[in-house]
């Protein structure tokens, strides 16, 4: 990405903030214009957006002429353009303005694909905006990060993605990782008065802050890139390209020796043969299979994000469709993250109006943490909102996997103490309380863990030590289509496993209630086992309970470790590592900016639904590069050979430089379609197998080889067409046959069967296939050879599309591609 610097927009320059310490955050403030009760008013950020411009930083735009004329350099343009030079030179005009369709149409097909994908592409990038948690006017909002202005105070916190360079101005300590930006491995602690830069990831804590530098006014000039651009290549895309090298320099060998043969030892002329091999060679090679492979992800991606599915990484379609196991969260990804409350109890003597009382006093409700907002409500719902008024937090520490607990210092103006909620085995190690008292908690806390809730201690320090108040029990219900949802996953081929850092008895009843198994293996057991044990405790698991982050990374390597493609799904900070580690990593909605920015894909839906419609989805898309693997793999053998050959063993030329030329051009609109063609929907994971495609595509292309053989012996020997008709007779056979190769390479089954070619594709192919027709039939550029030999090409090559697919069907049986195979 290239950086544009908007000069005309002035800057804040950071040397202006550098030095202010604690003490200078209220002269900061000042300077900067905003109140720290009530942050900037919505009409003075509107001043200030249009004064500094957005929080992005711009992208160099190449202007489309450029760009379509930068289509005309490059390897396969020269070819072409060597081609048509010497056409000029020779004076033969048919083939000149041919050959310069022909560049034209390459120039634009290309300009088209690639800006079709950018603009998806675009489109992904704008679902997948960052937005940040601002205070204006007074009051809390929620807006697109690249709307934050200098002057605007907003709230960062764990896994957030800070937006912009900030100072904060709250007496805390926060940890955040700097890493991408300064290559610092290490959590950095920032405190009140110190600078957070753009694009670090908050680690620990949560802050007030103040913006101080926005877009490329930042210390670093730029944001984190949440979307991957469509270049990045996967494994699959490697193996693709491969090979199209391989066709490459197959055709560049077989073409070096025809020429060779035709010039120093035939005496041809030495400019026509060069002319004919160079556009036999753009003919031969798959210089559209990146653009067909571009193309047909960015197709998919706007098809998942239509199913509120974004997708940013496009490669990681492929990985997608290959997955045998979904490691699946269990909040909010297959419960309803909406926290109900059971029967609260009591302990040393307090009421459960204190229970709650004190619960509430340590939570926090612009955070909208699931537990805090179930305490809330049931604050509200017994009439404690009033009472809960006259206090005042004067510190608060969030929720962190380390702590374990949220803690709050509060006040009601007369006495100041500390609160405390969390984990009840945290809470109690920490409680100045006696031992038949933790025994007491202890024992409830077993006891609603058997009847599938989540319990969390709620304690109190009035300085005499910390006190347990009582144990509210939780409940997170399923979601209504979770159990469906696994088992249209299930049916896919792919097993699900749920992770959770719940007990193992509340996942052992969940799992009961999803039908998801019984076998639930605890986490914290994993240290020991050996590598290979661990590999075999993780696949015979059907659930993870007592889950840790660095866990699911274990999880995940293990799992790999054992041949699986795996995909796991998170929201936190901390399952970053495990979402990258995993073929692909799945952010569930609602997920930390750091999550988001880890994941291949980004749901905006919670639930589980959107990951089967996903798997589906990729499994398509997949499927339609096969296949135009499949085909350019068998066109490149059909073609190629079948010229080469008769030139070298025959001394015949079976087609004209022209007709080579019109039948690229008649290609190209068919190959395009691929990319939104029907295919069988897979019921198991699919993965690459080049062996398989070779050995498939190299006997149809065998197949057609002779065929095409068959029919010039049938022209030469029984019809005895003059030269000129036969070649245009050839050049028809080969525009049909070749285009009903891509009925016979789109499918597993016969050709005949479902699911149909889309209209798309069949309209294209029965389109350039009537073109190709009348210009043989009528002569256009060529020779005419009249409807009657027209007839019998296509009569000819019908009966050869039924023979060839007989061949694949075979062929297919003999390596292992069944009919049945994804049906």
């Amino acid at each position: 990405m290239k950086l544009v610097v908007h000069k005309e927009r002035p800057s804040i320059p950071h040397e202006e903030y550098r030095g202010h310490t604690k003490a200078d955050i209220p002269e900061l403030l000042k300077r900067l214009g905003t109140d720290p009760e009530r942050g900037l008013s919505e009409e003075e950020a509107k001043k200030r957006l249009e004064k500094y411009g957005y929080n992005e930083i711009p992208e160099k735009k190449v202007h489309p002429i450029i760009k379509f004329l930068s289509y005309f350099w490059g390897p396969i343009p020269w070819m072409i353009e060597i081609a048509l030079i010497i056409s000029f030179v020779v004076e033969d005009w048919v083939d000149f303005w041919i050959i310069l369709l022909l560049l034209v149409v390459n120039g634009l097909v290309e300009f088209w694909q690639e800006r079709k994908a950018e603009n998806i592409i675009e489109y992904l990038k704008k679902k997948m905006a960052i937005y940040a948690r601002v205070l204006r006017d007074g009051e809390w909002k929620r807006i697109e990060a690249r709307l934050l202005v200098p002057g605007d105070i907003i709230r960062i916190r764990i896994g957030d993605i800070v937006p912009a360079d900030v100072r904060i101005i709250e007496d805390v300590e926060i940890q955040v990782d700097e890493s991408a930006l300064t290559g610092e491995s290490l959590p950095v602690t920032k405190k009140k008065g110190d600078i957070v830069y753009s694009g670090s990831i908050v680690k620990r804590g949560e802050a007030l802050a103040v913006v101080i530098g926005t877009g490329t006014n930042t210390y670093f000039g730029r944001t984190v890139q949440l979307v991957n651009e469509a270049e990045t290549q996967s494994e699959l895309q490697k193996m693709i390209i491969k090979i199209g090298d391989y066709l490459i320099i197959l055709a560049a060998i077989v073409i070096a020796i025809m020429f060779a043969v035709e010039v120093f030892m035939r005496g041809k002329d030495i400019l026509g043969t060069l002319k004919f091999s160079l556009v036999l060679a753009v003919a031969s090679i798959p210089a559209a299979l990146p653009a067909v492979l571009s193309i047909t992800m960015a197709i998919g991606a706007m098809e998942l994000a239509r199913r509120q599915a974004i997708v940013t990484k496009l490669v990681s379609i492929e990985e997608l469709a290959g997955v045998d196991i979904l490691c699946s969260d269990k909040t909010g990804t297959l419960t309803m993250n909406r926290m109900e409350v059971g029967d609260i109890v009591s302990l040393n003597g307090f009421k459960k109006e204190d229970v709650i009382l004190y619960a509430s006093l340590a939570s926090k409700e612009e955070n909208k943490d699931p537990i805090d907002d179930a305490v809330l409500r049931v604050a509200e719902k017994i009439g404690l909102k009033d009472l809960l008024a006259k206090f005042r937090q004067l510190k608060f520490v969030p929720f962190s996997p380390d702590i374990k607990r949220t803690e709050a210092v509060v006040t009601d103006g007369k006495k100041t103490f500390k609160v405390m909620k969390g984990a009840p085995h945290v809470l109690a190690e920490l409680s100045v309380d006696p031992a038949h008292v933790k025994k007491e908690l202890q024992e409830y806390v077993e006891r609603f863990a058997q009847d599938g809730f989540r319990t969390i201690a709620v304690a109190v320090d009035f300085g005499d030590g910390l006190h347990l108040v009582g144990v509210i029990p939780l409940f997170d219900p399923p979601r209504p289509d979770a159990k469906k949802a696994i088992e249209k996953i299930k049916n896919l081929g792919v097993a699900v496993k749920m992770v959770t850092g719940d007990h193992k008895a509340i996942a052992r009843y969940i799992a009961r209630l999803l039908g998801l198994g019984e076998k639930v293996v605890s986490a914290e057991g994993f240290s020991k086992y050996h590598r290979h044990e661990l590999v075999e405790v993780v696949e015979n698991a059907d659930v993870f309970a007592e889950v840790l982050p660095e866990h699911k990374y274990q999880i995940v390597t293990a799992l790999q470790e054992g041949g699986h493609l795996v995909a796991m799904t998170g929201d936190g900070v901390n399952d970053a590592p495990a979402l990258k580690k995993a073929n692909c990593g799945i952010a569930v909605a609602g997920a930390t900016d750091a999550a988001r920015a880890a994941a291949s894909i980004v749901l905006l839906q919670p639930g589980i639904s959107v990951i089967a419609d996903a798997l589906q989805v990729a499994r398509q898309i997949f499927q339609r590069m096969e296949s135009y693997v499949l085909y350019r793999l068998t066109e490149t053998i059909r073609v190629l050979f079948f010229l080469t050959l008769s030139i070298l063993f025959f001394n015949f030329y079976p087609i004209t430089s022209t007709m080579v030329i019109l039948l690229a051009l008649l290609n190209d609109i068919p190959i395009l379609m691929i990319a939104y063609d029907n295919v069988e929907e897979a019921k198991k994971p699919v993965r690459w197998q080049p062996k398989k495609i070779i050995a498939l595509s190299t006997a149809i292309g065998v197949s057609g080889l002779v065929s095409s053989f068959l029919l010039l012996y049938i022209a030469i020997e029984y019809l005895h067409l003059p030269i000129q008709v036969l070649e245009t007779f050839i050049f028809l056979k080969l525009i049909v046959a070749g285009h009903s190769t891509l009925f016979i390479t789109r499918s597993k089954g016969y050709f005949w069967q479902k699911p149909y070619p889309s209209k798309q594709l069949l309209s294209a192919i029965l389109l350039t296939d009537f073109i190709g027709t009348l210009i043989a039939v009528y002569g256009f550029l060529v020779a005419p050879i009249g409807w009657r030999l027209a007839i019998l090409v296509w009569v000819y090559a019908l009966v050869w599309l039924f023979i060839n697919d007989w061949v694949k069907q075979v062929v297919g049986r003999r390596v292992g591609i069944d009919v049945e195979e994804n049906q």
